[in-house]
């Protein structure tokens, strides 16, 4: 007896295992999670949109830097040191400048304030650079909470496929029994339809099926624990889903047009890229700004003083120790090299033609990504039609070849050939389920659809 069916059944549970808030309520203490209720929870504790809020605060506290550029900035420097006395006045004094045996003590302070006026878009357009690039991070947050939300999908509907596929395996082996112990009754009575030989095979296969059981609760098991840590339970924490059974989506499929019209305004990665086009563009001009010059409104107030020296009061001699003055002026500074500003710029839009190729790519790839899983969608409903009248005819095929072995008229490879089928195609419709459930969850992520199921 080959087993092929079983063999492939129990791999395809092995690896949904492998890859595998609110509560809903509660059963006996354990926590019973619908599907929503696990998205939101793994919402909430992803690690990977806690560092995409990370980025969008760092982005935002480069707006605020952007924003400061437009205040006036106050540089103070403060003084206190030895000096030389200096008594009399700036025509005749006793002591020398160079004199170090007659010392005091003097305090200085020295305030700038500068206020730009006009910059040619330096801070301006740092500004809006800063304001595309929080933006950009929303969008990235929002991508990979679409992405967690997948993975919480597969892991949950896989889950749902372990256990339908577990269940394949029980009802084979229940009818397997049920065989044995029939052939086993029919030898002793010395039937001649059933002889060492059946019986042989039927133990062989019990034992293979018995070795997929196991195989199957393990990746219960696995798919079960994927999904409690990642919706951030312990992993001893008590947990179930809601859903008792992996059933068809009913939902209506709309035409393909309509998910492409759809993914231009829901996809974050659209928004990506539009908003990182406005942030690249407006750092190109902050760059070419460099060439020109800033214009500013400068104050300046210093004042020291040192107390066993006379204050000069000639504005031709001004005393660095022992003052106090200041003034209000227009300034302009225009740094000018040669070649460094170019540099800078062609370097801001290198990066701005990059991000069109970007732009390309994904006005490329995405249409392309929502065709693939519309399609998948579409086989895997025609699937469900076609496998569900495939292991109903084989089911019926078990019925008489079960009924024809129990009245002795049937061999039992009939059996044998009988369960084989029933088990692929009955496994093969709950894989149907499982593929329209992920096809219609990767077209919802591929247009940018919200993450909560709407009830």
């Amino acid at each position: 007896m080959k087993m092929k069916a079983l063999s492939a059944l129990v791999c395809g549970m092995l690896l949904l295992g492998a890859t595998a808030g609110r509560a809903a309520g509660t059963d006996g203490g354990k926590r019973v999670l619908d599907l929503n209720d696990c998205i939101r929870n793994a919402l909430t504790v992803a690690p990977e949109l806690g560092e995409s809020q990370a980025d969008i605060d760092l982005a935002a506290s480069k707006l605020a830097e952007a924003k400061a550029h437009r205040y006036p900035q106050v540089d103070f420097l403060g003084l206190i040191g030895p000096v030389p006395q200096a008594r009399g006045n700036q025509v005749s004094s006793p002591d020398s400048i160079n004199q170090t045996d007659r010392l005091t003590w003097f305090t200085r302070g020295d305030a700038t304030l500068v206020q730009p006026l006009y910059t040619f878009g330096k801070i301006s357009e740092s500004m809006k650079a800063a304001s595309h690039g929080i933006e950009v991070d929303r969008a990235k947050k929002e991508q990979r909470r679409n992405e967690v939300t997948l993975q919480v999908k597969e892991y949950y509907y896989g889950l749902l496929l372990a256990r339908e596929l577990k269940e394949v395996v029980l009802e084979v082996q229940e009818d397997l029994d049920k065989a044995r112990k029939k052939a086993r009754e029919y030898l002793d009575k010395g039937s001649p339809n059933v002889d060492d030989l059946d019986i042989y095979k039927l133990d062989a296969f019990s034992g293979e099926v018995a070795k997929y059981l196991e195989e199957a609760r393990k990746g219960e098991e696995l798919a079960l624990a994927a999904l409690r840590t990642r919706i951030g339970l312990p992993p001893d924490a008590p947990f179930d889903i809601a859903t008792g059974r992996l059933t068809p989506d009913e939902t209506v499929t709309a035409p393909l047009p309509t998910y492409l019209d759809a993914s231009r305004t829901q996809r974050p990665e659209y928004r990506q890229v539009r908003e990182g086009l406005l942030a690249r563009q407006a750092l190109v001009e902050a760059a070419k700004a460099a060439y020109w010059p800033d214009f500013f409104l400068g104050g300046y107030l210093s004042a020291a003083y040192a107390e066993k020296r006379d204050r000069v009061s000639n504005p031709w001699v001004p005393d660095q120790f022992n003052h106090l003055w200041g003034g209000v002026a227009l300034g302009l500074k225009w740094k000018l090299d040669f070649g460094i500003t170019g540099a800078k710029v062609a370097a801001e839009q290198a990066r701005y033609d990059r991000l069109l190729s970007t732009r390309t790519y994904a006005e490329t790839n995405i249409p392309l990504q929502i065709r693939k899983a519309y399609l998948e969608l579409q086989e895997a409903e025609k699937s469900i039609t076609a496998t569900r009248d495939a292991y109903t005819n084989a089911k019926k095929w078990v019925v008489a070849a079960l009924a024809n072995f129990d009245f002795g008229i049937g061999p039992a490879k009939e059996i044998f050939d009988g369960l084989e089928n029933y088990a692929k195609m009955r496994g093969d419709y709950f894989r149907s389920i499982y593929n329209q459930k992920m096809s219609r969850a990767n077209l919802d992520y591929a247009i940018g659809a919200s993450p909560l199921e709407q009830r």
